[in-house]
């Protein structure tokens, strides 16, 4: 079930957003996520959060700001079961254009995005970790 995130779910979503960029951005100093788990806690609530669950335990979410994609987070082991593309979908259909900004050496997020019909539109260098990265945007 795909809902909007409950106040009380904010150190859960914040827990799997630091493991998940842990994970999937080793390219990057780990002190750089774990210093922003608090400033992003505090913009989780100003943004559009919805959140997959089962069996009311949250497995992943996705963060919005206006038609802006934060990242799209899945807990390790629930990755490679659709919940991603769930998520994706459930934004795709209920907006008409959709971006967001992705390294480019996260591969596997990449290659997800262009599989759901995400275009590369341009390349930048992240200021905050100087790596390159790629805006992508999709519309219906």
């Amino acid at each position: 079930m795909i809902r909007r995130m409950r106040i009380s779910e904010l150190d859960e979503i914040g827990d799997i957003w630091l493991q998940s960029n842990l994970e999937a951005h080793n390219f990057i100093d780990k002190n750089y996520w774990l210093d922003n788990l608090i400033p992003v806690k505090e913009q989780f609530k100003k943004a559009d959060i919805f959140v997959y669950t089962e069996n009311e335990k949250v497995l992943g979410f996705v963060g919005l700001q206006d038609n802006y994609i934060a990242g799209i987070f899945v807990k390790s082991e629930f990755r490679s079961h659709s919940i991603g593309r769930q998520l994706l979908d459930y934004l795709k259909n209920n907006y008409s254009n959709l971006s967001l900004d992705v390294y480019d050496k996260n591969s596997r997020a990449v290659k997800f995005y262009q599989t759901n019909d995400f275009g590369i539109v341009s390349t930048d260098i992240d200021r905050d970790s100087n790596e390159k990265e790629y805006r992508m945007s999709w519309s219906k």
